[in-house]
C-alpha cells in the first residue's frame, strides 16, 4: 500500500469533531465497524468512524452517494465486514476514495452528504458495536522477540529461545467463539493449577490472570485449500488491523501447556476493538521489517519478500491502561502501565499470513491473526503482567497505593494505540477494554 490523496494532511471533513486535536478518527483514518443504535431493534450495519460520529454506509449507499460495487443494494454493508473483506484490495481502495470524498469539505459529494447529515451520521455515544466480522478461525502468533526472550528466560535462563524461534513464525490455533468486542466483561476462568511442576493439581479459579497487548490482523480474500499464498501476495490478503487483548490464565497455562500448547488458559475470552483500521490507512506508518541482529538467520525464501523487508513493519504505539475498582470508586483515572510499539515484532504480518497458508491451509475472509504479546527491550514496554512483574516477583504500583502481581476482580484493562509520522496526520484505533468479573460459582 502506498499513500494517495486520502492520506493528505490538508483534508478536512464537514464532521466538525473529526478536526479536533488528538481525535483517533480524522478523515485520513476511516476505519470500519458494525453498529446499530442502542435499544433500537435496528439491523446491524457497516459504518465508518469519523471524529465522534459514525457514517452509516448502508444509508449513504441507498442515498445514491456511493457508486459501482457499493451502490444501492450492495451486500457489502450488511451485519458484518466479511463480504467487504472478501472483495479484495482494489475494491477496498475504491471504497476508501469514495468515502473520503463523501466526508470531505469542498467536494460535490461531500456537500450532498452534509445536507443529508441527519440521515447519514450517528453519534458514537448513541450506538453499540459488535465484533466486526464473523471470525471463522483465529490463530495467535508469538511474533515479538523480546516477549519470547523474556518469557523463555523465566523458565530456561540458559536457553530462553528454542532453536526454531528465529526460523519459523510460531503460533497456535485459538478459539474464535470466545472472541468478544470491547466493553464485554471477562469472567475469571477456572482450571487445573498446581504450585509444584509434578502436581497434583486442584481445580479452582485462576489466581494469575493476565492480559496480553496485541494487534489482530483480519484476513481478506484468502486462498483455496491446498494453494499457498506467496510472501509477495500476502499483503493483498490483509484487510486491516484491530487491537487484541488475549486474556491469559498463567497458572492454568503452566500446568497444561505441555505437550500440546495453550488450551483452557487462553480459550475463555479474547477481546477485540470494534474498529478495523485498514492497511491502506496505515500506509504512512509502514516501517522496515524488524532489523535482525548479526548472526540471526535470514528468513527462508518463502518468507523473504523484498517489499515486505522494506515496508512490512508497522509503527504503531500501543498503550496498556489499568483501573482497579478502588481507583474507579475514588475517582482516579486509569493508569498507563506500559507502552510498546509494533515495530518490535520479529515477524511481519505478511510473513505470519504467508507461513500460515504455506502448507495449503485455506484462509477465509474474516479470519483473525493475532500478533502475540508486543513487548520491547525496556521494562516500560512489556506487554503483559507476566513480564512487568517478572512472574509475580516484582509488584506493580498503582495510583492510590495498590499493587498488582496479576489481575484482581474489578480490574479493567484498556488497550489504546496511535500512529504518528512526519508529514502525516496521526490516527488511532479507539479502545479495547474489558473488566474482570469473579469466577462463576
Amino acid at each position: 500500500m502506498r499513500t494517495n490523496e486520502t492520506h493528505d494532511p490538508a483534508l478536512r471533513s464537514w464532521v466538525s469533531s473529526a478536526g479536533r486535536p488528538n481525535t483517533d478518527f480524522p478523515p485520513q483514518n476511516l476505519p470500519y465497524g458494525v453498529f446499530r443504535r442502542r435499544r433500537s431493534g435496528e439491523d446491524w450495519r457497516v459504518g465508518v468512524a469519523i471524529g465522534d460520529e459514525i457514517l452509516d454506509l448502508a444509508a449513504a449507499s441507498h442515498a445514491g452517494l456511493l457508486e459501482g460495487a457499493f451502490s444501492a443494494g450492495t451486500p457489502a454493508f450488511g451485519d458484518s465486514l466479511n463480504t467487504l473483506m472478501g472483495l479484495g484490495s482494489a475494491a477496498w481502495s475504491a471504497l476508501r476514495r469514495q468515502v473520503s470524498d463523501l466526508l470531505a469539505v469542498g467536494t460535490e459529494r461531500g456537500a450532498l452528504a452534509e445536507q443529508a447529515a441527519t440521515e447519514l451520521v450517528v453519534p458514537q455515544v448513541e450506538c453499540e458495536m459488535r465484533v466486526p466480522a464473523v471470525i471463522g478461525d483465529y490463530t495467535d502468533f508469538y511474533a515479538a522477540l523480546h516477549h519470547a526472550t523474556n518469557v523463555g528466560s523465566m523458565f530456561r535462563p540458559d536457553n530462553p529461545l528454542l532453536p526454531n524461534y528465529k526460523w519459523v513464525p510460531i503460533g497456535y490455533h485459538g478459539r474464535a467463539s470466545s472472541i468478544v468486542v470491547s466493553g464485554t466483561p471477562v469472567t475469571r476462568p477456572k482450571g487445573q493449577t498446581t504450585s509444584e511442576p509434578s502436581g497434583p493439581p486442584v481445580y479452582a479459579p485462576s489466581r494469575r490472570l493476565d492480559y496480553e497487548a496485541e494487534l489482530g490482523f483480519y484476513v481478506g480474500p484468502g486462498n483455496a485449500l491446498g494453494t499457498p499464498i506467496g510472501i509477495d501476495e500476502a499483503g493483498e490478503h490483509l484487510f486491516g488491523v484491530c487491537l487484541l487483548n488475549d486474556w491469559s490464565a498463567r497458572d492454568i497455562q503452566m500446568w497444561e501447556y505441555q505437550p500440546l500448547g495453550p488450551f483452557l488458559a487462553k480459550n475463555f475470552a479474547s477481546t477485540v476493538s470494534p474498529w478495523v483500521v485498514t492497511m491502506e490507512a496505515l500506509a504512512p506508518f509502514r516501517a522496515p521489517a524488524f532489523p535482525r541482529p548479526s548472526g540471526d538467520p535470514q528468513p527462508l525464501d518463502y518468507l523473504r519478500g523484498g517489499d515486505d523487508q522494506v515496508h512490512g513493519g508497522l509503527d504503531i504505539i500501543i498503550e496498556v491502561l489499568l483501573q482497579s475498582r478502588s481507583m474507579r470508586e475514588g475517582g482516579l483515572p486509569p493508569a498507563v502501565i506500559s507502552r510498546g510499539n509494533a515495530r518490535e515484532l520479529y515477524w511481519t504480518a505478511a510473513q505470519m499470513l504467508a507461513h500460515h497458508a504455506s502448507g495449503g491451509c485455506n484462509l477465509r475472509p474474516g479470519d483473525l491473526i493475532g500478533s502475540g504479546t508486543i513487548s520491547g527491550q525496556t521494562k516500560e514496554s512489556r506487554g503483559c503482567l507476566l513480564e512487568l512483574t517478572w512472574r509475580g516477583t516484582e509488584p506493580l504500583a498503582l495510583p492510590g497505593g495498590e499493587q498488582r502481581l496479576f489481575l484482581e476482580d474489578g480490574d479493567e484493562v484498556t488497550l489504546r494505540a496511535r500512529c504518528e509520522a512526519d508529514g502525516a496526520t496521526p490516527i488511532g484505533f479507539g479502545a479495547c477494554s474489558g473488566e474482570v468479573l469473579p469466577a462463576s460459582t
